[in-house]
């Protein structure tokens, strides 16, 4: 599944970026990279943009960023 499709509360760990080029860096960037354990804490009234809670630290993505990171939800199997 996509990041955007995750609910609040929810944890997963990142299984691939489908973007390259410098939106792609700026996310590597940001610490999201394959194998980086991600939580939805929190989204905005319009669900845009989603709140993540990643190495300690509070980020958000709008949703058109957060479509490019597939996810493996904690606790389902592939």
């Amino acid at each position: 599944m996509n990041l955007r499709q995750m609910r609040n509360n929810q944890s997963a760990v990142i299984s691939s970026l489908n973007i390259g080029g410098s939106l792609g860096l700026r996310l590597r960037e940001m610490g999201l990279v394959p194998g980086t354990e991600i939580m939805v804490t929190g989204r905005a009234p319009l669900y845009d943009p989603v709140k993540l809670r990643i190495n300690g630290q509070t980020l958000t993505l709008r949703n058109n960023e957060a479509d490019h990171i597939e996810v493996r939800v904690q606790g389902e199997s592939k």
